[in-house]
Order: C-alpha cells, then sequence, then structure tokens
C-alpha cells in the first residue's frame, strides 16, 4: 500500500526534517474534512507567522497528481484529500495478499526483546490479581514477534523468601501428601493462612520456619524435597490456566535461580564506591534523586527483592542481550523499579535505559478487592469458569443449534477475560464485571468475536465468489462507509507497531472496535448478498478483509475467534 503520510510530507515545503512531518500527520476523524492532516501550529515560531497564514501559504505550494487530489487550508491545519477509489483499493489489495500476516513487519529482525510477566508465587493462588500482569504480557509477546523481533517471555516466579519455611511448619502440622494431590494449591493456602493466625499466640512457629527457610538455602534434602513437591503442585495447576489463556513462556527462573548470583553484582557495587553502609544494612543512596535508598543487603545479611532484580537483570543480558527488557508489574511497584534501574545506570551499564517498567492498574471484582493473606482470594480459573458457564447460557439462548457449543462457550468466555484487562489504558484500575464484558453488543470481545463470525458468515453464503467469472464492480465501495472501514483497516499496521513500541495492547483493541462498529455501520447500509453478482463480489471483498483484520487483532490479544456463533 502507498504510504499516504511519507506522499504528503514529501509535498509539504516546511522547515522540519521529513521524519517529524510525517509523524504529526493524522488521520482526519470527519471524511469531510479530508483524508489526512496536517497542524500548522509548531511552525509558527520557525516561519514567524500564525498557523492560519503558514497553512495558507503551504496549501498553495502543494503540488497536486493522481494520489493527493486536493488540500485545503483550515483554522491552521493543511487538509488533505487522497484518490479515495486508490486507496479502497491499495488497502483490500493488500490484506488480501498478507492475509494472516497483514500487521507484520520485520522491524525488529535481529533484535531481542525479553518481558518478564504474570511471575506467580509458588504455594499461592493464582487470583484475579495475576490477570492484568498476565493478559498485557502476553499481548505483547505476541505483538513483539508480530514485528519480527525474538521474544522471551520469563515467568520469574516467587520461589524464595522465608513463606516457603512457613508452608513446611505448616505441612508438617497440619498438612498431608494425599490431600495437597487431591486439592492441590487451595490446600496449601488453607494450611498457610492458619499459620498465620496461629503464629499470632505461638511465636515459636516463627522461628522453625526461618530454620526451615536456611536450610532450604542449604540444600538441605528433605527441606529441598518438599520445596520441590510444593513448586509442582502450583505449576500443575497454572499451566492448566496458561493454557486456556493462550500464554506461553520461554524461561521459568525464579527468585531462586539468582540466590547463588547475587555476589558479583554486589562486589560490582562495592568496587565502584555504590555501597554505603546504614544501621548495619548495605544501601546505595539515592537521594541526589529524590529516592530513599535502595537496600540491598539486610542487617541479617541476607538479600531483598531488589537484590535479586539486579542479579536477574545483568544475567539476562548476558544470556540473551537483550535491546529491550521489559517488567510487566503493577504501578504499585513504581519505586522499586525506579530505584534498581538507577542503581544499574550508576554503575555504568549502558544498557540499564533499555530496562522498561511497563506499569499497570488494580483489578477488583464488583463487590471489592481482596486480602491474600487471610485468603480471601477471587481465583482466576474461578472466574474464568464463571464467564465460560455465562457464555454458554448466552449461546444457547441466542443460537441453540450451534455446533461445539462448549468450545464456542470456552473461546467467549476467555476472550471476554483477557479483553477486559485489555480494552483500556493499562494503568486505569479495572473493576470486572461479568454482565459488561459478556455483552454481545457493547465494546467486548464477544463483541468482536460475533463480528468476525458475521463475516465468515456471510462468506460462506457466497460460496466460491472468488471463482466468478464476474469482475467486481468497485464502484460499490464508492460510499462513505465503505471509505471509513477501509481507512481503518487501513491503520492497523500502524497501530500494531504503537502498541507494541508504547507497550498499550489497547490500542489494538481500540482499533478493533472501531473496526467492527464501522463493518456493521457498512453490513447495514450495503447488501453484501445480492443478485448483483459484480456490487456483491466487490462488498465481498471488504468482508473478507474486515474477517481477516478483525481474527489478526484479537489473536494479538490472545483471543480465539469462533467461525460460528
Amino acid at each position: 500500500m502507498l504510504n499516504y503520510k511519507q506522499i504528503i510530507a514529501n509535498k509539504i515545503n516546511a522547515p522540519l526534517e521529513k521524519a517529524e512531518l510525517v509523524s504529526l500527520i493524522t488521520e482526519t476523524a470527519d471524511d469531510a474534512f479530508g483524508d489526512y492532516a496536517f497542524p500548522c501550529f509548531k511552525l509558527a515560531k520557525v516561519m514567524r507567522m500564525s498557523p492560519v497564514q503558514i497553512s495558507e501559504k503551504l496549501a498553495g505550494e502543494i503540488e497536486l497528481d493522481d494520489v493527493v487530489v486536493k488540500v485545503e487550508a483550515v483554522n491552521g491545519y493543511l487538509n488533505f484529500f487522497v484518490n479515495r477509489g486508490s486507496l479502497i483499493n491499495d488497502v483490500l489489495n493488500d490484506i488480501a495478499k498478507a492475509g494472516a500476516k497483514y500487521g507484520n513487519d520485520k522491524v525488529g529482525k535481529g533484535k531481542t526483546v525479553c518481558i518478564d510477566y504474570s511471575s506467580v508465587n509458588i504455594c499461592k493462588s493464582f487470583h484475579i490479581g495475576h490477570l492484568s500482569t498476565t493478559a498485557i504480557g502476553s499481548s505483547l509477546y505476541k505483538l513483539y514477534t508480530a514485528l519480527g523481533y525474538k521474544v522471551v517471555g520469563i515467568n520469574h516466579l516467587g520461589d524464595y523468601g522465608t513463606q516457603f519455611g512457613k508452608m513446611i511448619v505448616a505441612f508438617k502440622l497440619w498438612g498431608d501428601r494425599a490431600t495437597v494431590e487431591r486439592e492441590g494449591v487451595k490446600e496449601l493456602q488453607r494450611i498457610y493462612v492458619k499459620f498465620h493466625q496461629e503464629e499470632v499466640n505461638h511465636p515459636e512457629l516463627t522461628e522453625q520456619a526461618r530454620e526451615w527457610f536456611v536450610r532450604i538455602e542449604r540444600g538441605d534434602p528433605e527441606a529441598q524435597e518438599l520445596f520441590e513437591f510444593f513448586k509442582r503442585i502450583t505449576l500443575h495447576e497454572v499451566m492448566d490456566i496458561y493454557a486456556r489463556l493462550n500464554v506461553k513462556f520461554d524461561s521459568w527462573n525464579g527468585e531462586s535461580f539468582f540466590n547463588d548470583k547475587m555476589d558479583k553484582p554486589l562486589q560490582m557495587l562495592r568496587d565502584k564506591g555504590l555501597i554505603t553502609e546504614s544501621q548495619g544494612a548495605q544501601v546505595v543512596d539515592l537521594k541526589d534523586y529524590n529516592m530513599p535508598p535502595c537496600l540491598l543487603v539486610k542487617s541479617d545479611g541476607s538479600s531483598l527483592y531488589a537484590t535479586r532484580d539486579i542479579a536477574a537483570a545483568i544475567w539476562r543480558k548476558n544470556e540473551y542481550d537483550f535491546d529491550k527488557c521489559l517488567y510487566v508489574v503493577a504501578y504499585q511497584q513504581n519505586l522499586h523499579f525506579k530505584q534498581f534501574f538507577k542503581v544499574l545506570e550508576l554503575a555504568g551499564l549502558t544498557w540499564a535505559q533499555d530496562l522498561v517498567h511497563v506499569a499497570f492498574g488494580m483489578v477488583s471484582l464488583e463487590d471489592g478487592s481482596m486480602s491474600t493473606r487471610k485468603g480471601n482470594v477471587v481465583l482466576l480459573r474461578d472466574v474464568i469458569d464463571k464467564a465460560v458457564a455465562k457464555s454458554l447460557e448466552i449461546i444457547t439462548e441466542k443460537n441453540p443449534n450451534l455446533p461445539n457449543k462448549e468450545k464456542v462457550a470456552e473461546q467467549v468466555g476467555v476472550g471476554a477475560v483477557l479483553f477486559s484487562a485489555l480494552e483500556n489504558s493499562k494503568i486505569k484500575d479495572i473493576t470486572f464485571t461479568f454482565d459488561r464484558v459478556l455483552n454481545f453488543d457493547g465494546e467486548t470481545a464477544p463483541y468482536l468475536q460475533y463480528t468476525t463470525a458475521r463475516c465468515n458468515s456471510l462468506l460462506e453464503k457466497a460460496g466460491a465468489w472468488k471463482k466468478s467469472k464476474v469482475a467486481a464492480d468497485l464502484r460499490a465501495l464508492d460510499n462513505a462507509e465503505t471509505l471509513r472501514l477501509c481507512k481503518l483497516l487501513a491503520a492497523f499496521p500502524q497501530a500494531v507497531k504503537d502498541a507494541a513500541f508504547k507497550y498499550e495492547p489497547s490500542i489494538v483493541s481500540a482499533l478493533l472496535i472501531d473496526i467492527a462498529q464501522a463493518f456493521n455501520r457498512f453490513y447495514i447500509e450495503h447488501r453484501v448478498i445480492s443478485d448483483n453478482v459484480a456490487e456483491q463480489n466487490a462488498r465481498l471483498q471488504v468482508v473478507e478483509a474486515t474477517g481477516t483484520v478483525l481474527k489478526k487483532g484479537l489473536s494479538l490479544l490472545g483471543i480465539e475467534s469462533p467461525e460460528k456463533m
């Protein structure tokens, strides 16, 4: 497809670099004002004229041709009208040629991105609070892969700390293998909660837990065997959830993996004179950067999150030589990431600038948030199961004879849960509501899936339309609805890049909603299956292109598209 923004930029005689001109050109929201707009406000200081005067001057200098057919100066903007028939034809041909690869790019060829996301805790429930990190991280994985990057998905397991000493004590006092094998993490969570209840009146339990944790660190066979048992039980459950969510990882190296990899980074920081002592603890003073000190070693000699994260970042750079390393973690950890990123920067590691904290908001249900330590958690598995069950109810009511209803309900329910974490800016807090996320008429995953299925249904009704000897009458596409839809389809490849580079999958989500709404307006206004085969074949190209882009976009969000609904 023609790069309209580049073509327009080459026509603008302004004192800016062409790349900057391209970045300032945007699609218009209203086709009546053209197809692309260039704001002249940034030129006012350089050209010493008002934006209105500048737009009028530049408009008079634009050379029109078969691509750019008209230009208007309006209130400090240059509005460009392109050959709309060519635009529609170009985007339909591009999508037909690329198919499922539409939106892919080679911009990341030879580059590596590490993405640290989900990062479940061993012995703890995989709850609704893990939804955002899992959904956002998985979508970024798919987005960067589509752009040609080598992507390393990392599940940095929470498998280190005194809580595992507590688990061993709790298991020995109130647990047994058969029950844990049968009940899984639910049973581990039960005895963990009981430990905290009993610990209040029996402080000796705390000391026993410390002793067992030391035994884990020293490689004591019994302690190690129990720890590995707990880990196996936890991962067995979470792997099932990951499979349902279409999530994958390439590395499961958790905190414990870096237990023996902290000495060298600490010594490096000492050698550079960055570590000072404060009340027996070892810290890096960050007051010059308006941050509290970064605590690395406690007074009792034990390490902290920052120590292990520093060691992990250095190991990952050595192992993967990443161009970027993303940490998809809630905004409550903003300070933690600012601190340890700054420590690595002060250590002279230039690649510290390639570490990115992808912060996101919190998730809660309608009845409030959760209290993990007290055991009051909402399991993600239960949320998914309920969404699937509700989907099956709706599908059975709307289309009782649909084949494979259970499979479709799984795709719709899982899609609804994932989309709820990806539909808005990632930094916003989310209140999860089943009725809203499963609304087939709202701005939801089921709405997108239903629209995709509608495209499939139209193509199926048309039969072997591609083999028709009747040429498509492209005049049938000369209307406002088709133009608006094709402009949105043309915007998809850039949306994929923007979503990846801005770490914001909601950019794709929002565009898909716009595409689905535009398609449904097109569908209402223009009869697709008709006796006029030439018009029908032209409109079927639009239907096929729309279905292709919706399915591809949903896949980048980790959401499947049922063929029928």
